[in-house]
C-alpha cells in the first residue's frame, strides 16, 4: 500500500541523516590528533512476508519465489576505522605517537582509566606527565627538577639527563595498552576511549611487544580522515536523501489522486 511506502521512505531519510552526521563529525575532526574516522553501518528492517517461497499455489504446484515486502532501513551502528594516521614530527620531546596498534593509558576523573592515541603531553606544576586536560599519564611519571633532556625509548622507557650527570637515568615506563577488539572501545570525548565488554580487558605492556606499537618521541599522529573520501560519502548521502524525499512526495501525490478519484 502507498502508506507503507511512506514509512519506508521515512526510514531512509532518518538513516541518511544519521550517515550525514557521522560524515560531518569526521570532517570536523580532520585536524584532531589521533582521531579515527567512523563509518555508519546499515541493516534492513524486518520484512513482511505476504507469501513464502515453496507455498502451495495450486494442488499440484508451488510458488517458486516468495512475496516479501521490506519495511525500510536502520542504522545498525558506527564502526571506528582503526587505520593509522600520518606521523608528523613536532620536535617537542613530550609529544609522542604510537607507530602501530595500541593506546596510551590515562587516569580520568574519578579514577577511571581512559585510552588515547593523542600523545600531546606536557608537565604539570609538580613535574607530572599529564594530558592537555591535566589527566595523569599512567603509570604516574614525575620528572625531577633540573632535567636538561628527556628521552623516551620505543618501548616506552623514559630516561632523563641532568646538567650534573651526562648519563641518562631511567625514571619510569609508559603503559601501552592493547585490546582484542579496539573497535569496541567506547568514545568519551576529549580524544579518550574507555573499556567495554565488547573491547575486552586492557592488556598492558611495553611498546613493541606482543603486537603493541612502538613509541615515537617528538611526533604526533594525525587524524586518519581522508577529506576526499568523506566528500564523496557526503555527496552519496545527499543524493540518497533527495531520492527518499522525492519518494515521500510521489507517494503523497498518489494518495491525493486516489482521494480525489474515489
Amino acid at each position: 500500500m502507498p502508506s507503507s511506502a511512506l514509512h519506508v521512505a521515512r526510514t531512509g531519510l532518518e538513516a541518511q541523516d544519521s550517515r550525514m552526521r557521522v560524515i560531518a563529525n569526521n570532517l570536523a575532526n580532520v585536524g584532531t590528533t589521533g582521531f579515527k574516522r567512523d563509518r555508519a553501518d546499515f541493516a534492513t528492517l524486518a520484512y513482511q512476508q505476504q507469501r513464502v517461497a515453496g507455498q502451495q499455489s495450486t494442488g499440484d504446484t508451488q510458488y517458486a519465489v516468495g512475496l516479501n515486502l521490506g519495511t525500510g532501513v536502520q542504522v545498525l551502528g558506527t564502526s571506528r576505522i582503526e587505520t593509522q594516521g600520518t606521523l608528523n614530527t613536532t620536535g617537542n620531546s613530550l609529544d609522542m605517537a604510537l607507530d602501530g596498534p595500541g593506546f596510551f593509558e590515562v587516569e580520568l576523573p574519578g579514577g577511571q582509566l581512559g585510552y588515547t592515541r593523542a600523545g600531546s603531553f606536557s608537565l604539570s606544576s609538580d613535574g607530572e606527565l599529564v594530558t592537555a586536560q591535566g589527566y595523569a599519564v599512567q603509570p604516574g611519571l614525575n620528572i625531577p627538577q633540573g632535567v636538561s633532556s628527556i628521552t623516551i625509548a620505543p618501548d616506552g622507557t623514559v630516561s632523563a639527563t641532568t646538567a650534573d650527570d651526562a648519563a641518562p637515568v631511567e625514571i619510569g615506563q609508559l603503559n601501552i595498552a592493547r585490546f582484542v577488539n579496539p573497535a569496541g572501545l567506547a568514545p568519551r570525548g576529549d580524544n579518550f576511549l574507555t573499556e567495554t565488554a565488547a573491547s575486552g580487558a586492557a592488556e598492558i605492556g611495553p611498546g613493541g611487544a606482543e603486537g603493541r606499537g612502538q613509541v615515537r618521541q617528538g611526533m604526533l599522529e594525525a587524524s586518519n580522515v581522508n577529506v576526499v573520501e568523506e566528500l564523496v560519502e557526503m555527496i552519496e548521502a545527499q543524493r540518497a536523501y533527495e531520492i527518499n524525499s522525492k519518494m515521500v512526495s510521489a507517494v503523497d501525490e498518489m494518495l491525493r489522486n486516489a482521494n480525489q478519484t474515489l
